[in-house]
């Protein structure tokens, strides 16, 4: 029940805070706008003024939820002694103004003590306990004494200084100092100097204590700092541009007024709203427009010098120069940016390196499966998953995806291999612009993942279909053999018995014999020919293996001009490797006879030390959108990959297709096995 009390207790004190110092400022502001002219400040509105106002009230609304939590209690205190300031502040010219000056200079004493007060809890204390509570290490004592010291020492020479000369005095009578020490009038510009030098230094280094606790801490507390952290760096920003540029004075007031609304969401909806996206946008530009614009004018300036008579000139060679900067700048301060927000998890260019590794470990399958959980961690999501067309396995899941999954298509040298399903956003949620750069990076890998994945699975089937294609074969021949030779033969070496027991009794019925006997020789010379003919083409035999591409382009159709280029010596192929070539290049002649309308092909064999490289194009009508390859194209393929080599077909709608072919000349990939693919991936 105790508990209960101190807990309603501490509410009540919240709510009288959060109404009091508002009203303490609403009456500041009244008193300053009764002020004769004369007695009025040059500047009534400061950040203490947007501090009373937002602080106390942004402090009761955390107090309600969270009695203990000491950044509440630290904001209520500083925001009511902001007010106290401001309100007393006011009083004091009023009261000077109405002629009671002594009374006038004993009412600054609540007004300079109510300033520190505020200085020390909001700008020290809650920047360095923010959003924890605690100090980042002991070492950051010595900023908050610091600190604390300067503002102790300037609310003291307030508090002593001596009475200033009516001639330097801007108002029309001197408010008098009962606790004035005369001695200390030359050194009071002095002291002011130091103390708000390291005033301003020690909130310089308050705002680096949460950058120093970002960068050691988790990507969930990374979150959570970097609202607070925005907050009080844009804070110490715009009071400097204030202390320089007073008509700029406004930034601050208005920042300041933000700057609890920051703390709170740190507090409590750090995880639904993503300041990450604001830091990295501000960050980016502030940089951009900074470092261009010192180019631009940098070297405008230097172009005037040189070419001082032409100014258009100067001005196009300073665009010129701010533009080639404007890129490679952008990317490296938005990496920067990205490893400042996100460390090793969410920088692109490490989940790359994580991802390569992952991919050189093991086979496609387990590398598919690290690469899923690489890019679960890099986008911070509930559930990452990759399609694989065609693949083994064709399904890799991390985490949970959902129904609402976000489907990114895996393209490989222009054909999709699958996609890529990613699932909402988990507790560490990155905003959809660094989102967007880990896909952008990262999806090619998972391409040539999922493309290996596929490659892996055609390849197995492939010698599948090659051990069953081989046996049928032996079948096929057997019967062939058997049923067709085999009793021809039978049947031939009857005749010739038959003709031997009749040559002496009846010749022309012997005679009659043997022509049968010729015309079934004839018969099995064809059977046997055919046989040769499907082991392998005979053109290869009698003309050689480019001869016999040019006699397959030589038979296309009169509307389509085939030119056919062979680079290097084709005569000591293996026997399989020109087998492969044959078929390919019978197939891809076949497809832009029948489908490519087109009106030009070209075909091209080049021969290299280890290579056999071979292209088939045309200017016909491409592939259409979403095309799958059927039974010609995925023949071709599996001829390639039955040798270790690699076929690709690309080509878009209207641009016609082409067809790329690189084959091993190596004995490895003679028999079938898998050969290392003998082309290098191409560059990203």
């Amino acid at each position: 029940m105790a508990g209960v009390t101190r807990a309603h207790v501490a509410r009540g004190v919240a709510l009288a805070t959060a109404v009091l110092s508002p009203a303490l400022e609403v009456a500041a502001l009244l008193i300053w706008a009764g002020l004769p002219e004369e007695w009025l400040p040059r500047v009534t509105a400061t950040p203490q003024s947007a501090a009373a106002l937002t602080f106390p009230a942004v402090g009761a609304f955390l107090i309600f939820h969270r009695p203990r939590l000491n950044m509440a209690w630290l904001m209520c205190a500083g925001g009511l002694a902001a007010g106290i300031s401001d309100v007393t502040h006011g009083l004091v010219m009023r009261v000077a103004a109405d002629g009671h000056l002594v009374l006038a200079g004993y009412l600054r004493f609540p007004n300079l003590l109510g300033w520190a007060v505020c200085g020390v809890t909001l700008t020290l204390l809650l920047t360095l306990y923010s959003p924890d509570g605690r100090l980042p290490s002991p070492r950051w004592r010595v900023v908050l004494f610091a600190g604390a010291g300067a503002l102790t020492a300037e609310m003291l020479r307030g508090l002593f200084r001596p009475d200033p000369p009516l001639a330097r005095y801007r108002y029309p009578a001197v408010i008098p100092n009962p606790l004035e020490i005369p001695a200390l009038a030359p050194y009071m510009t002095t002291i002011g100097t130091i103390t708000w030098t390291v005033i301003y230094i020690s909130l310089a280094l308050a705002a680096l204590s949460m950058a120093t606790r970002m960068r050691g801490a988790g990507p969930v507390v990374r979150r959570q700092i970097g609202w607070p952290l925005f907050a009080f760096a844009g804070y110490v920003v715009f009071l400097v541009v204030g202390a320089f540029a007073p008509e700029l004075t406004w930034l601050s007031i208005t920042w300041a007024a933000l700057v609890p609304v920051a703390i709170a969401f740190s507090i409590t909806r750090y995880r639904l709203y993503g300041i990450d996206t604001v830091i990295s946008r501000t960050f980016v530009a502030a940089g951009l427009l900074a470092v261009v614009s010192a180019v631009y004018f940098g070297v405008g300036a230097v172009s005037s010098l040189v070419v001082s008579e032409y100014d258009q000139v100067a001005g196009l060679v300073s665009a010129l120069f701010a533009g080639a900067f404007f890129q490679p700048l952008r990317r490296v301060l938005q990496r920067a940016v990205d490893r400042m927000l996100y460390g090793r998890v969410g920088d692109p260019g490490l989940l790359a390196e994580r991802l390569t590794q992952a991919i050189r470990r093991g086979d496609p399958a387990e590398a598919l499966t690290s690469v899923v959980g690489v890019l679960r961690d890099g986008l911070a999501v509930e559930g990452v998953a990759v399609e694989v067309a065609d693949g083994e396995p064709r399904y890799v899941e991390n985490g949970r995806v959902g129904e609402q999954a976000r489907r990114v298509p895996l393209v490989w040298h222009g054909e999709q291999v699958g996609r890529l399903l990613v699932g909402a956003p988990g507790p560490r949620r990155f905003p959809a612009a660094h989102n967007e750069r880990v896909l952008a990076t990262l999806t090619p890998y998972v391409a040539d993942v999922a493309h290996a994945v596929r490659m892996a699975a055609d390849l197995q089937r492939s010698r599948e279909r090659i051990l069953t294609t081989r046996e049928e074969e032996r079948r096929r021949l057997r019967r062939d053999l058997h049923d067709g030779l085999g009793q021809s033969l039978s049947s031939m070496a009857m005749i010739i018995n038959i003709a031997r027991s009749r040559l002496k009794d009846s010749p022309d019925s012997a005679d009659e014999l043997l022509q049968q006997l010729r015309s079934g020789m004839d018969a099995v010379a064809g059977d046997i020919r055919q046989l040769v003919y499907g082991l392998r083409p005979p053109a290869l035999d009698d003309l050689g293996l480019a001869r016999a591409v040019r006699d397959l382009a030589g038979q296309s159709s009169p509307e389509i001009a085939i030119e056919v280029d062979v680079e290097g010596d084709l005569s000591e192929l293996p026997a399989a490797v020109e087998v492969a070539v044959y078929r390919i290049v019978q197939e891809a002649l076949t497809n832009v006879r029948r489908h490519a309308q087109a009106s030009n092909a070209a075909v091209v064999l080049q021969r290299e030390r280890s290579v056999l490289r071979m292209t088939i194009s045309d200017d016909g009508r491409g592939l259409p959108e979403g095309h799958r390859s059927g039974v010609g194209l995925g023949s071709m393929r599996e001829r390639a990959a039955e040798l270790g080599g690699i076929c690709v077909v690309s080509g878009a709608p209207g641009l016609g297709t082409r067809v790329e072919v690189m084959l091993p000349l190596l004995p490895a990939g003679v028999d079938g096995g898998a050969a290392p693919t003998p082309i290098p991936a191409e560059p990203r």
